[in-house]
């Protein structure tokens, strides 16, 4: 299981990670071909479904996330932690870890992940009852997932089901 962001018994609870409170944060749902990306307003308030980016390779994609971080003065991160419905970890879990920690390096931004367990499947329900194409459908999926994992993480004051797992 992903150690929870605090502990058990009579020990302090750990704070979680800090992300700066103003700014902009990207959401990413992470995939092995495919990134859903999301974007907040400057004041954390409203998350915006913002695009999917198919993956190229490592150099490509870390210029991609380095650009678009400076770009849009992207202050941290929120990656989706996609961990089965018993809250163990997958291997998809570690993938994610990873996938955080190299952005992280690549872009010199405080990352943090949040339990994903229902955004692709209540962004699933959401598009169903769109008018759009299966083909349309499709491409909006994963950016609509890291809308709802960024929205989520908003909406709770930033004390979602929130993992540190920066650790090295």
């Amino acid at each position: 299981m992903i150690p929870p962001n605090s502990t058990s018994g009579t020990e302090e609870p750990n704070p979680p990670p800090a992300l700066p409170s103003e700014g902009r944060l990207l959401g990413i749902d992470y995939g092995t071909v495919r990134v859903g990306i999301a974007i907040s307003d400057p004041s954390q308030t409203i998350a915006s479904p913002l695009e999917t980016y198919t993956r190229r390779s490592g150099k490509l994609d870390a210029n991609y996330f380095v650009d678009l971080v400076k770009h849009e003065k992207i202050v941290g991160l929120v990656v989706g932690l996609p961990v089965h419905m018993s809250g163990d970890e997958s291997e998809k879990s570690r993938e994610a870890v990873e996938f955080g920690k190299w952005l992280k390096q690549s872009t010199d931004r405080p990352v943090i992940w949040v339990d994903e367990r229902y955004t692709t499947s209540m962004a699933r329900e959401m598009l169903s009852h769109s008018t759009l194409s299966g083909k349309k459908r499709k491409a909006q999926l994963d950016k609509l997932a890291a809308q709802i994992l960024l929205a989520t993480y908003l909406e709770s004051g930033a004390e979602a089901d929130i993992q540190d797992l920066n650790q090295d």
